[in-house]
């Protein structure tokens, strides 16, 4: 194996594999490239594969993950991604060398590490299906990638923490599934709240990993989603988090460390013309449309309740049962397909409709909000006089 350094341009060069430094004597190097934004960070390829050296050559290990044993011919940084090719073997990505970059003698002596993330780009693209829907990216690009190092895992369970600008948490992951969220309001929109009748929401959150070792872990970009129903008990996804300045915290025992981490548009969008004021008036209007869904949902699961509490009733309770049957005929969309649609599938439409690209809010939109907002609460109204107010 041949590397040479030079630091005085050419006129003495220092060799970087002596065969006991990392790199054994028998493995002819093919490539070596620096890193971009740290020093004396290379990497270098082989006829068997992929090393490191975090102290400008002086000694190498492997980086082979799971990389074939193959010829590594040439590589390329770009991106903040690793990409090489082989021989044989197509080419190869590591995504985000975030964590590499920042490794250094004090993070690897501490018994817990969290990296700071590198900026997190809203995408979106074109989902597997027919008209035309979109979802989040899923390929290792897409959310906000945190990466955190356990020296051992912990006794107890590990917590992971978004917050937005003002310091808010807006949402947590713990190692156990659900995590606490701080905000009562938050809590309670999102289904969060343990003791909350029906089926319960949203979407995760998910667990996060606290087996000793480097974890990543990928954030959707997403606030919590709306308060499940019966016909989709996960619940729908939350709105997408506007760009802006936001903070990890991760919390292990008595460690705690806190990221900070930034979220930019997708350039093409603000090509487009789609402004910065147009992207947080969506999330705004997204956050009070979820929140609909949340307050029709929890209708829905009260009606239901109040429909098998009665099923066989009589006499007055009978009587009583006909009315709710009467609201739930205009809230709730009937099983047949192709039946006329109820209040709750409206609003889950509005809801869906305006999730599914990053732009402004059409006139349509907020209009259509304040007529079913108007119809949900005369509706609610009316299942309280029924069967007496929530409490």
């Amino acid at each position: 194996p041949y590397l040479y350094r030079t630091d005085d341009y050419g006129k003495s060069w220092t060799r970087l594999t002596d065969g006991a430094n990392g790199i054994a004597v028998d493995e002819p190097t093919r490539v070596v490239r620096e890193d971009p934004e740290r020093p004396g960070l290379l990497y270098a390829g082989t006829e068997f594969g992929m090393y490191t050296s975090f102290d400008n050559g002086a000694h190498w290990q492997s980086l082979q993950l799971n990389l074939p044993a193959t010829p590594v011919t040439d590589i390329k940084l770009a991106h903040g991604d690793l990409i090489l090719s082989t021989q044989g073997r197509s080419f190869w990505v590591l995504d985000n060398l975030t964590p590499l970059r920042q490794l250094d003698a004090k993070s690897l002596a501490a018994t817990s590490a969290l990296y700071a993330p590198r900026e997190a780009v809203r995408m979106r693209v074109r989902a597997a299906g027919g008209f035309g829907r979109t979802q989040l990216a899923q390929y290792p690009a897409a959310g906000a990638q945190i990466d955190y190092y356990l020296e051992t895992t912990p006794g107890d369970d590990i917590a992971l923490e978004i917050l937005d600008a003002a310091g808010k948490v807006v949402r947590a992951f713990a190692s156990a599934g659900n995590a606490p969220v701080a905000d009562a309001a938050l809590a309670a929109a999102s289904g969060d709240d343990e003791d909350a009748p029906g089926p319960r929401g949203p979407r995760g959150p998910v667990r996060i990993d606290k087996s000793a070792g480097l974890h990543r872990f990928t954030w959707d970009l997403r606030y919590p989603g709306a308060w499940a129903s019966e016909r989709n008990p996960e619940g729908p996804n939350g709105p997408v988090a506007p760009p802006g300045a936001y903070s990890v915290r991760l919390r292990a025992g008595a460690f705690t460390q806190t990221r900070s981490l930034t979220i930019v548009e997708d350039p093409r969008i603000l090509r487009d013309g789609v402004t910065l004021a147009d992207l947080q008036a969506q999330f705004a209007h997204n956050v009070r449309v979820r929140d609909m869904v949340s307050d029709v949902n929890r209708v829905v699961a009260r009606i239901r309740a109040a429909q098998q509490r009665l099923k066989d009733a009589t006499g007055a309770d009978a009587e009583t049962l006909r009315k709710v049957n009467a609201i739930a005929a205009e809230i709730v969309t009937p099983p047949v397909r192709y039946s006329k649609p109820g209040l709750q599938t409206h609003i889950t439409y509005l809801y869906q409709m305006t999730n599914g690209a990053d732009q402004k809010v059409g006139t349509d939109a907020l209009e259509r909000f304040k007529v079913l907002r108007t119809e949900l609460d005369r509706r609610r109204a009316e299942l309280d006089r029924v069967l007496g107010p929530v409490t």
